[in-house]
């Protein structure tokens, strides 16, 4: 069975996002926000490979892949997927104007 690990940076960058929804708006937001992050994460246990194959310039980045988050369409769930892999880890969450290559280069 395929298991999803989460790294710290993508942990820590759910949990900052958390925050300051909570901050900024409410607990609800916070609570939706954390949600459809699990949902868009889980939903990979089922179809790996419906996310789309990053183009960065960077080796290391090759084949990393990344999804929408429901209801939040500006930010994304960056993850690897190897067929034969048991795991799918979860490399970084991230909004999409940010230097995308640069924070993902210093997180592998």
């Amino acid at each position: 069975m395929i298991e999803l690990i989460v790294s710290e940076a993508a942990a820590h960058a759910i949990v900052e996002q958390a925050d300051y929804y909570r901050n900024a708006a409410n607990d609800s937001l916070a609570l939706r926000w954390e949600t459809a992050v699990d949902e868009a994460a889980n939903s990979l246990l089922k179809f790996p490979e419906r996310g789309v194959v990053c183009r960065f310039r960077s080796p290391s980045l090759a084949g990393l892949r990344w999804i929408f988050v429901s209801g939040f369409p500006k930010h994304m769930v960056f993850y690897r997927y190897l067929p034969k892999a048991e795991a799918i880890p979860i490399v970084q969450v991230l909004h999409g104007a940010r230097n995308l290559e640069s924070i993902l280069s210093e997180d592998e």
